[in-house]
């Protein structure tokens, strides 16, 4: 009998121990931010550009966006080529950018071409997350994030 106790004692630690192995894998815990889409110079396309930030201890994956305004896909570029993708990964406790002359989105058979002021829907896909919707503003054509424009209280940048 006093054997039992002690046996009791190691299944509990064993299983705070196992408890505890998953606790750096915390699920992904997704937020989209710099989210714009330079108003385009044609009437059927565009370029759609956000930052997804992962604060969580695993990866997910983007896997596709919709939007009302038309057909979205997702596309990388490597070596300065472009190419659509199924899915670009979101790494756990950082971020997936989505930015000019890089990884984007591209928006193709417009219903109408986004003009500046106007702010599009588009909803993420993901893996294993829940959909995230975002409202993208339309910005200028020349728009470029970054170099202290969007802290410089200008607007039309």
């Amino acid at each position: 009998m006093r054997h039992r106790p002690a046996l009791g004692a190691v299944v509990l630690a064993g299983a705070l121990a196992l408890a505890g192995c998953g606790a750096g894998d915390s699920p992904a815990e997704l937020s989209v931010g710099a989210a714009y889409m330079p108003q385009p110079v044609s009437a059927t396309m565009a370029a759609g550009f956000l930052t997804i930030t992962n604060d969580g201890g695993t990866e997910d994956e983007l896997t596709s966006v919709t939007s009302d305004a038309g057909e979205v896909t997702v596309h990388e570029t490597v070596d300065g080529a472009m190419r659509q993708v199924d899915r670009l990964p979101i790494p756990a406790h950082g971020e997936l950018a989505l930015e000019s002359g890089g990884n984007h989105l591209m928006f193709e058979k417009l219903k109408r071409q986004p003009k500046q002021g106007q702010t599009l829907s588009v909803e993420l896909h993901f893996a294993d997350s829940a959909p995230v919707t975002v409202e993208m503003p339309v910005k200028s054509a020349t728009y470029r994030p970054g170099g202290g424009s969007a802290h410089s209280g200008h607007t039309g940048n």
